[in-house]
């Protein structure tokens, strides 16, 4: 299992933390999901015959949380979409 510490941009709260677990959760050979919103991390380990840290970040960055130093308005607006999402669903 490999594991990568992802520093992304627009974690606000738990809300856009329970959609990142989620969402990145359901790829295929995800094994773990840690956010630290108050660091703006994402842990994840996974299968890496299964999975790669490309893909991972894809998932982030659809979802409005790209890698530190990528961030754009789109990026902005989507992650108040997915933070409301999650605060919704909760945990």
């Amino acid at each position: 299992m490999n594991t990568e510490k992802i520093i992304v941009e627009n974690i606000k709260c738990h809300g856009c933390a329970n959609t990142i677990r989620k969402e990145v959760a359901k790829l295929d050979g995800v094994k773990d999901v840690v956010v630290d919103v108050e660091n703006a991390s994402v842990t994840v380990g996974f299968d890496e015959v299964v999975q790669n840290k490309g893909n991972i970040v894809a998932r982030l960055t659809k979802l409005g949380y790209p890698e530190q130093g990528e961030n754009s308005i789109k990026s902005k607006v989507v992650s108040y979409v997915s933070c409301a999402v999650g605060r919704v669903s909760g945990d």
